[in-house]
């Protein structure tokens, strides 16, 4: 019968020492998983780009110019050049805030992280921590950075009316490219301005609701625009941004992320959208 006894006990001991060990090992794990020891984004620096976002273990991060909208729309065939980015628990480095970071859920079902509001890719072509080989691809694929003033969006222009228009501001399906804010809302010049000269603004800013002067600090901007198209001028005590001369305005009624319904009010082409393709604003 003593035998017995210290059978089951050295048995239970047994047992107890393995069920130790197990949670020791569990613990251990869980000390060790990136998402909680290692900032999943981060920011490192590029000789040619400055400062760029990349992940936990240096790859690139990517923009795509027709994500507009709270989607992405890179899907199917897309998707083999430029790979998703998500990761469950965001973690960052020291200069990015958590708060600018966020999950979707694509069109295809697939979870993806964005960055004020812009779908985070991968590009398959970098093969090394840091490689930056999808920069400017198409004139749509732009390396994620922290401090953009502006980006560069390409989708289709569709009027305070409801009917889509090109690039001509006539009817029709047309993706067209034009300048937006790092928050994805559109921008937009006056036909009726002057170079440097503001002819819409009321004094008393009293109409400044309907098409708001944009005031921005110019950082870094996409490298399909360059920095000496940009000035400021003074509107009443304010400063205005522009761009090859031409003031710089946002629509009231862009309610949402990527609208661009100014294009059609008062009348198509009255207040056109910003790009590379405008001429310098006339004396």
């Amino acid at each position: 019968m003593m035998k017995q006894t210290i059978k089951v006990t050295i048995y239970s001991l047994m047992t107890f020492m393995l069920i130790l060990q197990s949670c020791s090992s569990d613990d251990g794990e869980a000390y060790a998983d990136p998402q909680t020891n290692a900032s999943s984004v981060q920011l490192s620096d590029n000789t040619a780009l400055g400062t760029i976002l990349t992940d936990a273990d240096g790859k690139t991060l990517y923009f795509f110019s027709k994500d507009t909208k709270d989607t992405s729309q890179c899907l199917g065939g897309c998707l083999d050049a430029w790979p998703i980015f998500y990761t469950q628990n965001i973690t960052t480095s020291t200069g990015l805030e958590v708060s600018d970071f966020a999950t979707i859920t694509r069109a295809d079902g697939e979870l993806q992280t964005t960055y004020k509001g812009w779908p985070l890719h991968y590009f398959a072509n970098d093969n090394e921590a840091g490689d930056t080989n999808g920069e400017d691809i198409g004139n749509v694929w732009y390396v994620a950075k922290p401090d953009y003033s502006l980006m560069y969006a390409k989708a289709q222009l569709v009027g305070h009316d409801g009917n889509n228009y090109m690039s001509t501001y006539a009817l029709g399906d047309e993706e067209t490219s034009y300048i937006v804010s790092v928050n994805g809302r559109t921008i937009y010049t006056f036909s009726n301005d002057k170079n440097n000269t503001n002819n819409f603004t009321s004094a008393d800013f009293s109409n400044n609701a309907v098409w708001p002067i944009v005031e921005i600090t110019l950082d870094q901007i996409p490298s399909i625009l360059q920095n000496s198209d940009f000035g400021t001028i003074d509107v009443n005590g304010r400063t205005q941004l522009t761009y090859r001369g031409w003031p710089l305005y946002y629509f009231g009624e862009d309610a949402a992320r990527g609208d661009n319904k100014g294009v059609s009010f008062p009348a198509p082409g009255v207040w056109p959208i910003a790009n590379v393709n405008i001429e310098i604003a006339p004396n």
